[in-house]
């Protein structure tokens, strides 16, 4: 007979599943089982949980405790079930009632004496709590302003098993409520005014800035490539609340939230170092796949510096997010599908030595596109500006020229570009140019014959491809609200078409 039942929520990808905890106490030998597909780390909970009772000053049962947890053929891992393993001891054995614990979800590990300890995955649990009916939420102190981001909910933190077992027994003030203080402020981006020189550079950031677009960065070392690169996240508006607890659940679930800044607001900046693996960027893992960088640079940017260093394999990973915007993986446990929405933006040398300037490079032809071929021709069709940067002539202005313009003066026209496109596809409930399909731009807002004769040329010639020509007319409507005009004109359409002309040199 089912004695006891309380409720605890599983982390599947960056959803959660409400797990109901039962506790069966007598019916054979004094011992501790648990079942419901656990893994060693829950498996080993009896022992943590058994501890943590009997050091809150509480008796554990000396008879036989069933724990069970359904759905039994959902895999459980992980600590987070702790909490809630104890509760239904406690409320079966009689030493707390199980009134105040309907409708609340209970998350956090134990520690041997009592104390909860912070878990990974705290706010899609209790986002999944909220969507299944439950009203309260008890989790650790150290999670409870990241609890405390999900609406409609009420939030509750416990330091020690023991104030839990005060509050359920009529001590309300046993528990903490979040506090009202707002979190610290994030670092401001660096100034794109701190850039020397790169004009074209600039207005290129500016573009992909505008409409989303990837961006490919090439050019000898010393050239302003990862300046650039790192002033974009500065160039991007803030996080619409929605999506910014999208991506604040993702790095939760990957266990890597800042506990000061419980919410990103900020668009993230991933730089993943060239000698990741491809699980690092992708995702992986055994059991049921994390999320990769892609996924932690979600409605963000991924920086991939020295691009032409990473092993042709991880670059070729990427296509199929670059174009569905996520990222499907299959381990042991089964399927998860994480959000991958990211703007790439690629910084490489054009050859291995990298001389300051290019007529000095010793590189052989055969070495120059041995180190290029890496970028391969389909993964760059996907890159839809390129720019080839020139090495700096001076450190300082002249007198007479103007100062380079500052973050908050191009972000002003951004935003403007940004809100025409927005307006424009709404609709169809799309935010920028380049998350628009080719369908509907050629068929919602079609540019008009004489301006894209160009591009049909380049279609004729075998210059484009069908994808690239997409990419161009997304690019040309970025470059038209840019210039505050509707549609593109032809100009537009050459600029694109120049922008992804850019092709790295080679021998």
């Amino acid at each position: 007979m089912v004695l006891a039942k309380v409720w605890s929520v599983a982390l599947r990808g960056v959803d959660g599943v409400t797990v109901e905890v039962e506790a069966d106490i007598g019916g054979g030998k004094p011992g501790t089982h648990i079942v419901g597909l656990p893994d060693a780390a829950l498996n080993e909970a009896k022992d943590r949980v058994r501890a943590a009772v009997r050091n809150s000053g509480l008796r554990w049962p000396d008879q036989l405790v069933t724990l069970a947890l359904s759905p039994a053929d959902l895999h459980k891992s992980g600590s987070a079930y702790d909490l809630a393993l104890a509760v239904a001891v406690l409320i079966a054995d009689g030493k707390v009632p199980a009134e105040p614990f309907a409708g609340t979800a209970l998350v956090g590990e134990l520690a041997l004496d009592g104390r909860l300890r912070p878990v990974r995955g705290v706010l899609p649990r209790l986002l999944a709590a909220r969507r299944a009916g439950h009203t309260l939420a008890i989790v650790p102190i150290p999670v409870l302003a990241e609890a405390a981001l999900v609406p409609d909910l009420t939030v509750r933190g416990a330091r020690h098993l023991a104030d839990v077992v005060a509050w359920a027994t009529d001590i309300p003030d046993a528990l903490t409520a979040p506090s009202a203080t707002s979190a610290c402020p994030t670092d401001p981006p660096p100034d794109l005014s701190d850039v020397v020189g790169q004009p074209e550079a600039r207005w290129a950031l500016e573009v992909a800035a505008a409409g989303g677009h990837h961006m490919l960065l090439s050019g000898p070392p010393g050239t302003g490539k990862t300046m650039l690169a790192r002033r974009l996240p500065g160039l991007l508006p803030p996080l619409p609340r929605e999506q910014a607890l999208e991506i604040t659940a993702i790095h939760s679930a990957a266990g890597d939230l800042p506990a000061d800044q419980p919410l990103i607001t900020v668009p993230p900046f991933i730089a993943p170092h060239h000698s990741a693996s491809i699980p690092a960027l992708v995702g992986g893992g055994a059991g049921l796949a994390k999320p990769g960088a892609i996924s932690k640079a979600h409605n963000g940017i991924l920086f991939l510096d020295e691009a032409a260093e990473f092993p042709a394999s991880r670059l070729e990973a990427l296509r199929t997010a670059l174009e569905e915007g996520e990222i499907r993986l299959a381990r042991r446990d089964g399927v998860v599908c994480y959000p991958a929405a990211f703007q790439l933006v690629l910084a490489t040398n054009t050859c291995p030595c990298a001389p300051p300037k290019e007529s000095d490079c010793t590189c052989t032809p055969a070495a120059r596109r041995r180190y290029l071929s890496r970028l391969s021709g389909p993964l760059l069709d996907r890159v839809d500006i390129r720019v080839h940067m020139r090495p700096s002539t001076a450190l300082s202005r002249a007198p007479d020229q103007e100062p380079p313009e500052p973050t908050a003066t191009v972000r002003t026209r951004v935003a403007e570009a940004r809100d025409r496109a927005r307006h424009r596809w709404s609709p169809h409930g799309w935010r920028t140019n380049a998350e628009v399909p080719g369908p509907a731009l050629r068929q919602d807002h079609p540019i008009p014959r004489e301006a894209t004769t160009v591009l049909d040329t380049s279609l004729t010639r075998g210059l484009l491809t069908a994808r690239g020509a997409d990419r161009c007319l997304r690019l040309a409507w970025t470059l038209a609200d840019l210039d505050k005009t509707s549609p593109p004109t032809r100009d537009h359409i050459a600029t694109a078409l120049h922008f992804r002309g850019r092709h790295l040199p080679t021998a």
